[in-house]
């Protein structure tokens, strides 16, 4: 066993050489996201370490009486031929490697080389499965998105929320938590369901760890706990709006609602406990009282049990607190992650206007390794020519070979003439060839889809809003329903090479013509 004087020494050489192992960790020049989140997951662990360390020197320091008899032992006077602290030192390094033959020195030399190593350096022929990786789901992609569809089903689930929204529509409602609490424009009888607390203890849940895994240096648990400290204080206050109980309506006896004893149940109101009387499962729960030998039921509504309510009441208020703290809680990681939700909109938005083609081939890039850094330039050759490759003061479009193409081509395709389309959201196309040729793409289609309104043949050439709908109404009133009407626009043949149109041929085949 190490003197205390030396695992002191110990600890405060590796929280120096940690702390060196950090700064060089995030000084590092992070391209893209996967590399930046794995640099954050290293220097979170680095931060681990040093924390433990401190805790030990902490322990080491409060140890006096065992710093004490080891300053004594050092500052004992010395006596001529006294080799016994010496040799029993020797005697317990001697079994500590007899005890393990194997071990390798400079264990926290290797520890720290894993944790400042490279993520691009290839010694080994195989690659090496990233561990962050494994922390997201596809959808995810690699912490850049969030995947809520789960908590979307859920959501649209939910009694008495009026019209079903689209995953869209529901991260528009979650972002509307940056003016206040989330889901405050549900009525109280959904919020103070038990569905809802569920559901709102799921998506608390998924968040809080997406936050942790997706900013593993920021300490999520400690802002968790100071809006939980806030919501506590401000509830106690009773300055929670939107949250408060209903009191129930008191019956003409004086008691609150209505309470059947066989079947432990509690009715609000005098209706619904008459039907109540005469369903099976109060009937056969009657009859099993009446076996076991307890009191009848009372029929006028007493509640004849005074502490049912009470447990009952007392459950509801717990209920409704809990779903109340997880909102605010929620609230506060939905505003922490305000850009991660409006990156997964605008991702949801782009795979949507992409074909199936279209979304193999971005499975097939995301799949590919990304590519090696730029190599560094190592004379002054190099470096003239790259400037000479980038100097381009008209800003001409580069070419095949990366060089800016010439004036006059520029001039003959008309690559300074501007064409905006509003349908596009107003982008601006350069070129008329660039804009005829985007009438076929996914941007524009997916303006067109948004508008109700096919991506035909029709629509070409136009480009305000306004000009496509007034279009697709004259076309409408002329009579020229193949744009509205899919099922004229397909032709079928019968056996004997007669030509219909699917209405046609449909009606004509239920009716054994053909």
């Amino acid at each position: 066993m190490d003197s205390i004087i030396e695992l002191q020494r110990q600890n405060h050489e590796e929280l120096e050489r940690f702390e060196r192992g950090l700064s060089t960790l995030l000084s590092r020049n992070q391209l893209t996201h996967e590399t930046r989140l794995q640099t954050e997951h290293k220097a979170s662990q680095i931060i681990d370490r040093i924390q433990s360390r401190v805790l030990t020197l902490n322990s080491l320091y409060q140890d006096e009486d065992a710093r004490k008899s080891e300053l004594d032992a050092l500052s004992a006077p010395a006596q001529a031929n006294d080799l016994s602290e010496f040799y029993s030192r020797l005697v317990k390094i001697q079994e500590h490697h007899a005890k393990y033959p194997d071990s390798v020195p400079g264990g926290f030399d290797l520890e720290l080389a894993a944790l400042l190593d490279e993520p691009d350096q290839e010694e080994e022929d195989y690659e090496e499965e990233d561990p962050i990786s494994l922390l997201f789901s596809g959808e995810e992609a690699y912490g850049k998105y969030v995947d809520l569809y789960a908590h979307h089903t859920a959501y649209s689930n939910l009694k008495n929320i009026g019209k079903r929204p689209g995953y869209l529509q529901y991260l528009d409602l979650l972002l509307g938590a940056q003016l206040g609490p989330v889901h405050r424009d549900l009525p109280k009888e959904t919020r103070f369901s038990k569905d809802f607390e569920t559901y709102i203890q799921n998506i608390h849940t998924y968040l809080l760890s997406f936050a942790k895994r997706t900013q593993p240096l920021v300490d999520i648990q400690t802002q968790q706990q100071e809006v939980e400290v806030e919501f506590n204080k401000n509830w106690e206050a009773q300055e929670i709006s939107g949250w408060e109980e209903s009191q129930p309506k008191a019956n003409g006896n004086g008691s609150a609602g209505i309470w059947c004893a066989p079947c432990q149940k509690h009715y609000s109101k005098q209706t619904v406990y008459d039907a109540h009387l005469s369903s099976k499962k109060h009937i056969k729960a009657a009859a099993k009282q009446d076996a076991s030998g307890a009191p009848p039921p009372n029929l006028n509504g007493t509640p004849t049990p005074t502490t049912a309510p009470t447990i009952t009441k007392s459950s509801a208020s717990a209920r409704i607190r809990n779903s109340a703290k997880l909102t605010h809680l929620v609230t506060a990681l939905i505003v922490t992650l305000t850009s991660t939700i409006n990156d997964t909109k605008s991702n949801v938005e782009r795979r949507f206007s992409l074909t199936a083609r279209e979304r193999e081939q971005e499975l097939l890039d995301q799949a590919k390794p990304p590519p090696p850094p730029p190599a560094a330039s190592n004379g002054p050759e190099e470096e003239e020519e790259e400037e000479e490759r980038i100097y381009n003061p008209l800003k001409l479009p580069l070419g095949w070979d990366g060089k800016p193409i010439p004036y006059w081509l520029y001039k003959l395709h008309g690559l300074g003439v501007e064409y905006r389309c509003e349908i596009c959201s107003d982008h601006v196309y350069m070129g008329r060839k660039n804009f005829d040729r985007h009438f076929q793409e996914s941007r524009h289609a997916f303006g067109m889809r948004a508008l109700g309104l096919p991506n035909t043949k029709h629509f070409h050439e136009i480009t305000r809003i306004e000009d496509a709908l007034s279009l697709a109404e004259k076309l409408k009133q002329e009579g020229r329903h193949e744009i509205f009407e899919q099922e004229t626009m397909e032709e079928l043949e019968d056996d004997d090479g007669n030509v219909y149109n699917r209405k046609t041929y449909e009606d004509l085949k239920k009716q054994g013509l053909i």
